[in-house]
């Protein structure tokens, strides 16, 4: 007989196994949701959070899931907020680009020759890998061709946490000494030329997200071409809708974001120790749902109330269970191994906890000095009432 052929199907790779644990998790019928910078921004400001890096991760929908949960979001930005920035990034796009080249060169390469003409080449592909494939391939032939070149909305691609993530800035410019630059369009507003730092601060965390992924296209380049650390932040001048820039240097910005990303611990490892059946689809019952999302735990902080659409959700658990980090970052590190209001008011009311510790020695100390506050402020008083009493009753 002849030799018959192994048809047993070899197994499958981990990367294989990682996306169908992911599908799994996020439900068989609910489409993934990409992952983009701004939400990596928020994730590697809070590393520590496994819960929400194996959601974000699976590409699980936290608006839909918090709606389910029964602690929805008020995280986001309103239509007309989305609307009046997509016309805005369209004004400043038109003729080829042409007043966004010259930005660009007025505020970070005044010493080039002239933005016009300018390359805009097609970008498009199929699907986000192609997409990815695609831009890194014109942006190799925008360098070997030299001159201006303009991409919208170019896709890249950064691993996180041990899966990819893909991104979509709103502009990489390619200037003809080779060197890219990434651009922010915002509709928050430039007054008298600054904006609202806190506004700033987003996005220039946002934009380096941008900056380490096309460091990592152009490290597959030789020679490597220059990736600027000065972004171009492009926002509406004073009340008007007129465009105008400013550079952001986000070398501080990409340095922190690239040592929290790679704190993260891996989404495989996350997954791992998951029961089996986890899954975090919307349309699940309520107490099923709760249970999965329970079961990965979380790291809140005030903070995340402005960065994550879970915020109310763990919010309400992390009171619930009397945790020191809903008192903020902050309170939370100078406590040390106290992990709950009520082992600090122990350790401060000297009922429990170590002397020799520095966080029960200070907590001891504040309630010592409180207690003397105290006790000044009610004998000031006696002695007010009694001056009082005296002066009504000679």
């Amino acid at each position: 007989m002849p030799p018959q052929p192994n048809r047993t199907p070899p197994p499958p790779t981990r990367g294989t196994a990682l996306r169908h644990r992911l599908a799994e998790l996020r439900g068989p019928d609910v489409p993934a949701k990409a992952l983009d910078a701004r939400a990596l921004a928020a994730l590697a400001a809070n590393p520590g959070c496994r819960r929400r890096a194996i959601l974000d991760g699976a590409g699980v929908d936290k608006t839909a899931l918090a709606g389910a949960l029964g602690s929805p979001s008020g995280f986001g930005q309103s239509q007309f907020a989305l609307t009046r920035g997509n016309a805005f990034e369209a004004k400043v796009k038109a003729d080829g680009g042409a007043e966004l080249l010259r930005l660009v060169r007025t505020h970070l390469d005044p010493g080039a020759e002239p933005a016009e003409p300018a390359a805009v080449p097609d970008l498009s592909a199929i699907g986000p890998e192609g997409r990815t494939a695609r831009t890194a391939l014109a942006l190799r032939e925008a360098v070997e061709a030299g001159g201006w070149a303009l991409f919208d909305h170019p896709m890249l691609a950064l691993e996180v946490a041990g899966s990819p993530a893909f991104l979509e800035p709103d502009a990489v410019v390619v200037h003809p000494d080779g060197s890219w630059t990434v651009v922010e369009i915002k509709s928050f507003p430039m007054l008298d030329g600054s904006a609202d730092p806190a506004k700033v601060g987003a996005a220039a965390r946002q934009a380096a997200v941008y900056v380490l992924a096309l460091e990592q296209v152009a490290a597959r380049l030789t020679p490597a071409p220059r990736v600027r650390h000065d972004v171009l932040l492009v926002c509406p001048r004073d009340f008007a809708n007129l465009p105008t820039a400013a550079a952001v240097d986000v070398r501080k910005q990409r340095a922190v974001t690239a040592r929290q990303l790679a704190r993260l611990t891996r989404i495989q490892d996350i997954a791992d120790t998951l029961p089996a059946g986890t899954c975090f689809a919307p349309d699940l019952p309520a107490g099923q749902l709760t249970a999965a999302v329970d079961a990965v735990p979380a790291t809140y902080a005030p903070e995340c109330l402005s960065a994550c659409e879970l915020a109310f959700h763990c919010r309400q658990r992390a009171r619930a269970a009397d945790e020191v980090t809903a008192l903020g970052r902050a309170a939370r590190a100078e406590l040390g191994g106290l992990s709950t209001v009520e082992d600090v008011l122990a350790a401060a009311r000297g009922e429990s906890g170590d002397p020799a510790d520095p966080a029960v020695a200070a907590l001891r100390r504040a309630a010592a000095l409180r207690a003397e506050a105290l006790s000044a402020d009610l004998q000031g008083a006696d002695a007010q009432g009694s001056d009082v009493q005296g002066a009504l009753c000679p």
